[in-house]
């Protein structure tokens, strides 16, 4: 379609230009020649119109092109409806198995949801894939046009060609009655007035260029890189170290590993106050209503033995804050949430005694806590060793010990008792903290089979004794935990957007160019790329105080 193009005026123009660069004439023979000329971009030449494309410029093709960025956007918004239709697995505290979840919650069409991914559908690959097709469709489009305009608006050439002129969407023709030097000098003073910058043809002073609002074009592209920061923003909140929304829960007096970082979160007190009946309304008096629910909690930093499995880690105190509802713990863009508690009784740890019931000896007491128990205790002459753990004990199809959860909710422990009078392998008993019927018989059934093994003689025991040797919590606090270094870039490219949108919609570049022939002759154009009845009104404003009058509509050249 498009060859490289020599025009009249001895320019030669690259494949693509539409409108010669230094004279303005139009060089592609199928623009109607009674309608104005189509000047976006004023007519430069772009990389996506080559001729022979190779294959690179095959792909910047298809990026530049608005239609296709049109729908990119269009599947984008679809997709992220159908996020929207069920919560996203992510929008929960704990979710051992979405997909019975799902199913179970929604039922068929819940199953399907999830089975096709769109439960996870921010973090799926196809959607991140096309915020990044969106991010590099406006990367090229901005490319492929804004330096090519670029170049033609810093170069601009004051005369221009008769036809560009009287194709413009503001035209005027006339014959000047004064000297033409004299109507000239007026005619700049009052477009100066208007803010216009003008340029004056050095050789012979008979052709003008009047200009203002140029900044008004680069609105638009500087949208473009507010988009383009704030959706590099959205993508980085992919990288751990830049974003993280996840949830630890946390009984009294227990310290728990933040995940995925080297800080540690402690639990010191949990407090809840409920509104008195006085203080509710009479709707909802008699039920219980919290007022304030608060944890005081400390961050650790683990300095050292932080990936040492033998070694418990050294915690160094960093911050220490009363955390309630939008009064978060911060700490170097680390921010802890008061999300939710639970008023339940949980065992946290316990100081049993080892008994020999062949002498009835008690030796002991030794502290045993819930999580994360050392592997080593001493009783009396006796060595323990922690040989397995399940937090939430259970018996899988085959009656082996498994566990159900990661929780500690009825936690069992396998000890190696080692010492005098013992094999030097030891012996191998379970014990179960929590004093149920159902955990006793357990006990009893699972230390016999290990008997029958050979692994113990069944001479220990364990008992825990009077409650003094037993720690509970009343309370579960939820923390919710949050880093979002991204927030501030996504901020700063809204930010961005929002300047290039007030620029391209509040101001606009208005362009008059004028040239005299034959000493008399008059012949007027004006662009604008909005608000043509402004640029009419000044046209008209302006040759008016240098004697010419003219009604403004009388300027408009789109009428058919």
């Amino acid at each position: 379609m498009f060859q490289n193009t020599k025009c009249e005026c001895g320019h030669q123009n690259p494949t693509g230009t539409v409108l010669c660069e230094a004279c303005g004439k139009p060089l592609v023979e199928d623009l109607p020649l009674d309608s104005p000329l189509e000047m976006r971009y004023d007519g430069v030449a772009r990389r996506s119109q080559k001729s022979n494309p190779s294959w690179i410029d095959r792909i910047w093709n298809f990026f530049s092109s608005v239609k296709i960025a049109v729908w990119l956007i269009v599947i984008t918004l679809i997709g992220a409806a159908l996020g929207t239709i069920y919560p996203q697995e992510s929008s929960f505290v704990n979710l051992y198995d979405p997909a019975q979840y799902y199913k179970d919650t929604y039922g068929t069409w819940g199953a399907i949801y999830q089975f096709l991914g769109l439960s996870r559908t921010y973090e799926s690959w196809w959607f991140i894939g096309l915020l990044v097709m969106i991010g590099t469709s406006l990367v090229v489009c901005s490319l492929d046009r804004v330096l090519p305009l670029y170049k033609a608006l810093s170069k601009q050439q004051v005369r221009k060609h008769m036809t560009f002129l009287k194709r413009q969407q503001t035209a005027f023709e006339t014959t000047l009655e004064i000297d033409a030097g004299e109507w000239m000098q007026r005619f700049q003073r009052e477009l100066k007035r208007k803010r216009y910058r003008v340029w004056v043809d050095p050789n012979d002073g008979t052709a003008l260029l009047a200009e203002k609002n140029r900044f008004s074009r680069w609105g638009p592209y500087i949208n473009h890189i507010g988009l383009i920061v704030f959706l590099l923003a959205v993508l980085g909140r992919a990288v751990p170290a830049w974003h993280m929304d996840a949830y630890v829960s946390l009984d009294e007096g227990q310290i728990k590993q933040i995940p995925n970082t080297q800080y540690y979160v402690k639990n010191e007190k949990f407090t809840v106050e409920y509104y008195t009946d006085d203080e509710l309304p009479e709707r909802l008096k008699g039920t219980l209503r919290a007022k304030l629910y608060e944890t005081k909690a400390t961050l650790y930093e683990c300095t050292a033995d932080c990936d040492d499995p033998v070694k418990e880690p050294v915690l160094t105190q960093v911050a220490q804050h009363d955390i309630q509802v939008n009064s978060p713990l911060s700490y170097e863009g680390l921010k802890l949430y008061q999300y939710n508690y639970d008023e339940r009784i949980r065992l946290l740890s316990v100081k049993p005694k080892l008994i020999d019931t062949q002498t009835g000896e008690t030796y002991g007491p030794f502290e045993l806590p819930m999580t994360n128990p050392p592997l080593t205790y001493e009783a009396g002459p006796y060595t323990l060793k922690l040989s397995n753990l399940f937090p939430d004990f259970g018996l899988d199809e085959y009656n082996r010990p498994m566990t159900k959860s990661r929780e500690t909710i009825n936690p069992a422990f396998v000890f190696v008792v080692t010492g005098p009078g013992i094999a030097p392998d030891g012996e191998m008993y379970m014990y179960f903290p929590l004093p149920s019927a159902d955990n006793k018989t357990l006990q009893s059934q699972l230390n016999e089979s290990f008997r029958k093994l050979g692994t113990n003689t069944g001479r220990f025991s364990f008992e825990v004794g009077d409650m003094q040797n037993v720690e509970f919590s009343l309370y579960n606090s939820t923390l919710n935990v949050r880093v979002d270094r991204a927030m501030p870039f996504i901020w700063v490219g809204a930010a961005i957007s929002m300047i290039g949108l007030v620029m391209g919609f509040y101001w606009q570049h208005r362009r008059i160019w004028l040239r005299i022939d034959d000493g008399d002759k008059l012949t007027i154009g004006a662009h604008t790329n909005k608000n043509t009845y402004g640029i009419r009104a000044e046209v008209a404003a302006a040759l008016g105080k240098t004697g010419i009058k003219v009604d403004p509509k009388a300027l408009d050249n789109r009428r058919n």
